[in-house]
């Protein structure tokens, strides 16, 4: 092969790759959470769509921000019911740390990512889709 040869056959296989766009990186946000204040409740009303959004378990969401926020409380139907009073800005805060360690990717930080459990392991791995990379993650 010559490298006229090389160079064209280079030239073609370059035209033919998927450009990256840069600003596809920001594709990528979080839901705002809605809900009130009932009394000594706070209920989040869209809390299980944004754990639908985020590809996680609800039940591993519920867990975590239970844990997080030091609170009791229970799913209903389709919304979390805390059994405190909860500012707004904090939830917000405690589904960021989340995001950040369960759902993006620590390589690439992208979110398209799966949570999965070695067998025979006790151990959780946040899986890559678009880099492959595979971390450990805190249980919770």
């Amino acid at each position: 092969m010559t490298k006229q040869n090389y160079e064209k056959l280079l030239d073609e296989a370059y035209k033919k790759i998927k450009t990256v766009n840069i600003s596809e990186e920001n594709r990528f946000e979080i839901p705002k959470i809605e809900g009130h204040i009932e009394g000594k409740k706070t209920i989040l009303t869209n809390f299980f769509q944004i754990a639908s959004y985020l590809r996680r378990d609800g039940s591993h969401f519920q867990k975590f921000m239970l844990k997080e926020l030091a609170a009791s409380g229970q799913r209903e139907g389709d919304r979390l019911v805390l059994n405190i009073k909860v500012p707004s800005t904090r939830i917000k805060e405690k589904i960021e740390a989340y995001v950040r360690e369960y759902v993006l990717c620590k390589e690439c930080k992208k979110p398209d990512t799966e949570l999965i459990k070695e067998p025979n392991s006790r151990i959780m791995f946040i899986h890559c889709l678009a880099c492959g990379a595979k971390h450990p993650v805190s249980k919770i």
